[in-house]
């Protein structure tokens, strides 16, 4: 099993996402990072499970929202590099390492 970085965007662009969502009701926040933390914890555990989307950066989709984590395998590690909403913006995050 790997270890997991969040690229500093990425843990700002999660953090947004989790209050937005807690701002809503709070157990939706709770949820919310329940999910993208057990989306996290899948990849660890599992790193070339998911399809490449570009390059080197793989996509697991986050249950239940409409959210997808971009990562990447570095130094046997996985590096998030964006929690990104499924209908903004696409590969906004495509200039992170």
């Amino acid at each position: 099993m790997l270890d997991s970085r969040f690229h500093e965007d990425a843990r700002t662009e999660f953090d947004e996402a989790a209050d937005f969502y807690g701002m809503e009701r709070a157990s939706l926040g709770l949820a919310f990072v329940a999910a993208v933390e057990a989306a996290v914890a899948r990849v660890c555990e599992y790193p070339d499970s998911c399809p490449i989307i570009r390059g080197r950066v793989r996509k697991v989709r986050v249950r239940r929202f409409p959210y997808s984590v971009m990562y990447s395998i570095v130094e046997e590690r996985i590096r998030v590099l964006a929690v990104a909403h499924d209908r903004r913006r696409p590969y906004y995050w495509s200039g992170r390492r």
